[in-house]
């Protein structure tokens, strides 16, 4: 079985030296083939621009391979054991597995690998970092001819960091998976960087034939995949057996598009099977599909849906140069699919999308007419693909600049007039291909039973940045393509000042992008390439004294904070111990016992930051010196009488150090003196109540210890027996202060315990225990003297009512018989004299009264004989008042200054009571200081004749 394939059209999108596939790093994920279309040769093939030798290495599974060397003109392959990248074990598919390579240049280069044997082949075009990513759909071509032993569908997945967790989705149910069956609704699993998984499914299950297609991939972090057949048919109309190997690289969607060109390859022009065409694959839903010039689509696609482009599409543009352009409304994966003379003989490859940013040349292409274990003469065939105007050339060998034949090109593209095609056969070794414009191309080509292709450039759909030397600051140099008019590196989101080339040294961590401008092509800006610090080294010297030391990391360049959590020792001291605080991050150096001299600690530590994170490796020398000797004192003092619970402390008499050349500093707190803050700034008049201070005591080496001062305020002495006293106003007392005291100072000016003759007033006195003195007042009170309140008199008895001083009272009304009642009976009447005394027995207080003579009858009869009540005679008395009251206690008249204290028998002033008897109520105050209120009350008897 012969295959004979074309590779598509190459489209370039990266800049930076990175065309697309042309790159530093490649991952190439494994596949899975049939039991019976094994024996592969499986070769890398690596090529460069660069002039300058560099190497490669190889890897499988972090595993170096091998390394070889690479330059422009000088091109290299490598063959790998089939056991690393391709299997046709069962049990090595669903299944995490450590095939797939590796592969990483000093500078960019472009790879891939080269797959044959006698009857198949095919070229998978490594598109380098542009291949990597979190979300892919799976393609493969759709099986026509079901033959279990030789069909299948494959998609191999490889992590490019550990981690990564997989999820593959959205296939059709009734699938067969190969050693997973039946096939779950999805499969998710996890791998780590180099490991790989496969899904497979084999031909002899009909809804394996195309139920794969347009599966949905994702994952957490960047992985590649290689997806397709191994084998397969799928040639349309009157088929007959036979397959062949149908392998490319995908791409993440980040990097897809929505306009494509195509050459076809070089099966026969009237063949009526359908090996040339393409497959559409869409990630969104209501996705159009348009074909070269159509305003209408010729299919709408749901996300996972794929449409198939057959042969008849394409459009002669003379000459029997074909080509098609396909646009979509949305992104989508276009493979083409290309075929030879039969159809045994096919293939795809990945089409990227149309775009303005492409190189002005691809330098190189190298050893393209080799294929491994091939015999017999190989046929190739160049297709460019450039923008309208240019001025294209190509190099083979690096020989002179060959222009192509009218015949060659350029051919127009119907449905976009930007663009021409070339095709350039009979090309062999190592390629090159100029334009003043841009420029891309792919090679396909065969031999007598075998077939490849592939395209070299155009896999990112905007610029890439790489680095050039380094992996962090300092030390990493950024590069993007030098062939593009203007640029702009822009440092999170912010353009960076200056820098406008195709290159830039980073000096600070972060997310870094260009933004370049070609032609009339608008602005692109790259994706994001983030920058990292380097791990710092520093030395450090910190003078530490022979007990425990507190080392706070800190960097030296970075304005990060640490973090507490990241704080290690990489060395630990040899004549210490040295710890760290797990909360605080806080290093802890404690000398051993009695060591003085040079000791050293590596430590290391990372800042916090969301992503970029600043790490430090300090190397510190710790010169320990002695310490100073130092103890702790007491301070008394005695107690300040404006704040009896503090007192004045000279600190500076506190005996805590004896050695000389010491000084000292006073502090309120220890911390305070640990930290140097809050210094005491008068020790030698600091007041203070009960406490401590303490004494930084520092020794010419800048070593100190710390010694605690306890302060004793002496409280206040007071007498227990001085206390105050009343007395009266008249009398004298002794004042005693009370034993047990070693001096006494009264305000009188005595110095003994006791003073007599002592009036009433205020007297202090100065008692001294010890060096201190304590000043106590004591005051002598004048006794409080009694009030008389009030006194009532009814008819002769008197009652005295008395208020204040000390009860129990004494009454008199003579001053010398004195008694405990206050009701005095068979009072004569007249003028008179109440007396009232309290317990101290002071002079007593007086008050004169008057009892009035008794009416108890009146005859209001105008007879001129007790015709009236009549108490004129007390109008002399303050507050004066008379009021009649009748039997029920209702006051029927009111006698006093305007009616001359008399009353008729009559109320109202004109109508008589009638006989009967009367209550009265006679009501003064005594003219004395305190207005003593009195009251006389008895009866009338009123006798009214007419």
């Amino acid at each position: 079985m012969k295959k004979f394939l074309l590779s598509l059209v190459l489209i370039f999108f990266s800049i930076s030296t990175l065309f697309a596939q042309r790159d530093t790093e490649h991952w190439i994920a494994p596949y899975f083939m049939s039991s019976s279309a094994t024996g592969y040769t499986n070769t890398l093939y690596m090529s460069t621009d660069s002039t300058t030798p560099f190497q490669v290495k190889i890897y499988n599974n972090n595993t170096l391979l091998t390394t070889v060397t690479i330059s422009k003109g000088a091109p290299q392959s490598y063959t790998v054991a089939p056991a690393l990248i391709s299997t046709s074990n069962a049990s090595e598919a669903a299944t995490v597995i450590t095939k797939g390579l590796y592969l990483k240049g000093d500078k960019p280069f472009f790879c891939s690998l080269r797959a044959a044997q006698s009857a198949h082949g095919e070229i998978v075009t490594s598109k380098g970092k542009a291949g990597i990513g979190t979300k892919f759909y799976a393609a493969a071509a759709p099986i026509t001819y079901n033959s279990a032993s030789l069909m299948n569908f494959t998609t191999g997945i490889m992590a490019t960091e550990d981690g990564t967790t997989v999820t593959v989705s959205g296939y059709n149910p009734n699938i067969q998976f190969v050693n997973n069956t039946p096939a779950p609704l999805s499969v998710t699993f996890t791998l780590n960087k180099g490991q790989s998984y496969i899904l497979a499914g084999l031909g002899d299950n009909t809804p394996n034939f195309t139920g794969f297609i347009g599966a949905k991939i994702t994952s957490n972090k960047a992985i590649t995949v290689t997806n397709g057949n191994a084998n397969a048919m799928y040639a349309t109309g009157s088929q007959s057996s036979g397959s062949d190997l149908v392998l490319d690289q995908s791409v993440p969607t980040e990097r897809l598009g929505n306009e494509f060109a195509m050459v076809r390859s070089l099966s026969p022009i009237n063949n009526s099977y359908d090996m040339e065409g393409g497959i559409v694959i869409a990630t969104e839903n209501n996705t159009e599909v348009y074909l070269n010039n159509g305003t209408t689509p010729v299919v709408t696609l749901n996300e996972g849906q794929y449409y198939r482009i057959l042969n008849n599409a394409y459009i002669n543009q003379g000459n029997s140069h074909y080509n098609i352009y396909v646009h979509t409304s949305k992104n989508v994966y276009l493979y083409q699919l290309v075929g030879s003379d039969g159809t045994a003989t096919g293939g795809y490859n990945y089409i990227p999308p149309l775009n303005c940013f492409l190189p002005r040349k691809i330098d190189e292409i190298g050893k393209v007419s080799e294929m491994p274990g091939s015999s017999g003469t190989i046929t190739l065939k160049l297709n460019i693909l450039t923008e309208v105007g240019a001025t294209v050339t190509y190099t083979v060998n690096g020989g002179a600049p060959i222009t192509p034949t009218a015949a060659q090109g350029p051919y127009n593209l119907t449905g976009n007039s930007n663009w021409v095609t070339y095709a350039i056969t009979g090309v062999t070794g190592n390629l090159a291909i100029q334009s003043n414009k841009a420029v891309t191309a792919g090679i396909n080509g065969g031999y007598s039973t075998a077939g490849y292709g592939g395209y070299f450039a155009g896999f990112s759909s905007i610029p890439l940045i790489s680095k050039t030397t380094g992996d962090c600051i300092p030390g990493i140099k950024l590069e993007v393509d030098d062939s593009y008019d203007t640029y702009q590196w822009f440092l999170n989101g912010n353009p960076i000042t200056g820098a406008n080339g195709n290159t830039y040294t980073p000096t600070q961590g972060g997310d870094y992008t260009v933004k370049v401008t070609i032609g009339s092509c608008p602005p692109e800006t790259t994706p994001v390439f983030k920058v990292f610090t380097c791990l710092t080294k520093s030395n450090k010297t910190m003078n530490v004294c022979d007990i425990s030391q507190v080392i706070i990391p800190e960097f030296t360049i970075s304005t990060q904070t640490y973090n507490p959590s990241s704080v290690t020792i990489v060395t630990p001291p040899t004549n210490g111990i040295a710890t760290v605080n797990p909360v605080t991050g806080v290093i802890n150096y404690t000398p051993n016992v009695n060591f003085v001299g040079t000791d050293t600690v590596v430590y290391k530590f990372c800042g916090i930051a969301p992503e970029f994170v600043d790490c430090e490796q300090v190397t510190l020398t710790l010169n320990v010196s002695e310490l100073p000797v130092v103890t702790d004192a007491i301070l008394r003092t005695c107690f300040l009488e404006t704040n009896t619970a503090t007192g004045q402390f000279d600190l500076t008499i506190a005996q805590v150090s004896g050695q000389p050349g010491v000084t000292k500093k006073y502090y309120p707190s220890l911390t305070d003196a640990q930290n140097g803050t809050n210094e005491i700034l008068t020790p030698d008049h600091y007041i203070a109540p009960n406490g401590v201070v303490f004494i930084r005591v520092t020794n010419g080496n800048g070593c100190y210890r710390i010694a605690k001062v306890t302060l004793v305020v002496f409280p206040p002495t007071k007498s227990t027996v001085l206390t105050d006293k009343i007395i009266c106003m008249e009398d004298k007392t002794t004042l005693d202060a009370g034993p047990n005291f070693d001096g006494y100072q009264w305000s009188t000016g005595a110095t003994t315990q006791t003073i007599s003759d002592v009036t009433v007033g205020t007297y202090w006195v100065k008692l001294k225990t010890g060096d201190c003195w304590t000043k106590q007042t004591v005051k002598v009170y004048a006794s409080e003297q009694p009030v008389i309140t009030s006194v009532d008199i009814a008819t002769t008895t008197v009652t005295v009512y008395a208020t204040g001083g000390t009860a129990p009272y004494k009454y008199s009304m003579d001053n010398i018989s004195w008694q405990d009642s206050n009701v005095f009976t068979n009072v004569p009447r007249g003028s008179g004299v109440v007396y009232v005394k309290d317990a101290y027995d002071c002079n007593p207080i007086s008050v004169e009264i008057t009892i009035p003579n008794i009416i108890n009858v009146i005859t209001p009869n105008n007879d001129g004989v007790n015709d009236i009540l009549d108490y004129s005679e007390l109008g002399h008395k303050s507050n004066l008042v008379i009021d009649i009251f009748d039997r029920y206690g209702t006051r029927i008249y009111q006698a006093n200054k305007a009616n001359g204290y008399k009353w008729d028998g009559t109320t109202n002033g004109s109508k008589k009571v009638s006989t009967g008897s009367y209550w009265f109520s006679v009501s003064w105050n005594e003219p004395n200081a305190k207005q003593t209120p009195v009251k006389y009350s008895g009866w009338i008897l009123v006798k009214n004749r007419e």
